[in-house]
C-alpha cells in the first residue's frame, strides 16, 4: 500500500505542533520543510521527530557540517558552524531537514544523535574530521577521511588550498614523512572560453 505524502505546509504545521518550544523556526521553501533548533534542544527535538506519532522519522539519511563564515557573500551574522540533517519517514512518506548551530565558534559542539540513529556514527565522524565539530556523547569520535596525523580541518573556509603539510615516502627512513608545504600558495580562478556561435547562438 502506497502512503500519500502530506502537503509540505501541513507537515510544517504538524512538526511545529509536535516540537513546540523545542523549535526556533519551522519553514517551507521549494516544497521542503526545514526546522531550526537550538543546540541545547537538539537531542530532545531529534528524539521527538523520531518517536512522535505524526512524525516517525525512522531514518537519518544524511548529516553534514557547514561552515557559514562566507555564506551569502560574507553577509552572514549568525554562528559560524552548523550541522544539517535530513530525516526520512518511510512509514509516513515524508522528509524534513533539521539545522542546528554550534553556539561557540572556537569549540563548535553539539550533541551526538548516534544513539537515535546508528547511521549518524560515521556522518558525525566525517563532520568532526572535515569541520572540527565535536559531537558530545559520540562513542568513537575520531578522524575518518584524513590521516591520523593530519593537521586542521580541510572543509573550513579558512583552511589553505594547499594545506599545511605535505607527505612523501622517504626511502632512507623507509616510512612516510610529513614536511612543510613547498608549493607557493595561489588563487585559482576558473576561466571560461567560448568559441563564436557557442551553442548555436548568433
Amino acid at each position: 500500500m502506497t502512503v500519500v505524502a502530506i502537503h509540505p505546509e501541513a507537515l510544517r504545521e504538524r512538526i511545529a505542533a509536535t516540537l513546540g518550544t523545542l523549535a526556533r523556526e519551522v519553514t517551507v521553501a521549494l516544497d521542503e520543510v526545514t526546522v531550526v533548533v537550538g543546540a541545547a534542544d537538539y537531542l530532545a527535538a531529534m528524539r521527538q521527530l523520531r518517536d512522535a506519532a505524526g512524525c516517525r522519522f525512522e531514518q537519518l539519511i544524511d548529516l553534514c557540517g557547514v561552515d557559514y563564515s562566507s555564506y551569502g557573500d560574507g553577509r552572514w551574522e549568525g554562528a559560524r558552524y552548523g550541522v544539517v540533517s535530513h530525516l526520512l519517514s518511510v512509514s509516513l512518506n515524508q522528509r524534513v531537514r533539521v539545522r542546528v548551530f554550534c553556539p561557540d565558534d572556537e569549540l563548535p559542539l553539539v550533541d551526538s544523535v548516534a544513539e537515535l540513529w546508528s547511521s549518524a556514527n560515521w556522518y558525525e565522524r566525517e563532520a568532526f574530521d572535515l569541520y572540527g565539530i565535536v559531537f558530545e556523547g559520540h562513542s568513537d569520535l575520531r578522524r575518518i577521511l584524513t590521516d591520523y596525523g593530519f593537521i586542521g580541518h580541510p572543509f573550513r573556509k579558512d583552511f589553505p588550498l594547499s594545506g599545511h603539510v605535505e607527505m612523501r615516502y622517504d626511502a632512507e627512513r623507509r616510512r612516510v614523512v610529513y614536511e612543510p608545504v613547498t608549493i607557493e600558495p595561489r588563487e585559482v580562478t576558473p576561466r571560461v572560453i567560448r568559441e563564436d556561435n557557442y551553442g548555436g547562438l548568433q
